[in-house]
């Protein structure tokens, strides 16, 4: 359970992948997970795939990585949401925010 990331080879892509639950537990580890390259990548993908849970604590740490990625000009897209997580980020109207397939 956890945060994993991969960049791209040409530096800017970064794909973040949310495993388990996604709440307070993981808030140092998604930081790691996205801070700490030389420049700061051009596009951000979440993968949820794995991910079964996410609280209140999880959609801050999103915003954060949107002021991060460069607030309303940030690229991030929300991928492979479960029907639970999906329903969270509607109902918090992430969708204005984020692209989520």
């Amino acid at each position: 359970m956890g945060v994993s990331a991969k960049l791209s080879d040409a530096g800017d892509e970064l794909t973040l992948f949310i495993e388990g639950r996604f709440d307070f537990s993981l808030h140092q580890a998604f930081r790691d997970a996205y801070q700490g390259f030389e420049s700061i990548p051009e596009t951000f993908t979440l993968d949820m795939s794995d991910a079964t849970y996410l609280d209140s604590s999880a959609l801050g740490m999103l915003l954060i990585l949107r002021d991060y990625a460069g607030g309303d000009q940030a690229a991030i897209q929300i991928v492979n949401c479960n029907e639970d997580v999906k329903k969270i980020l509607t109902i918090s109207n992430f969708g204005q925010l984020f692209d989520i397939h």
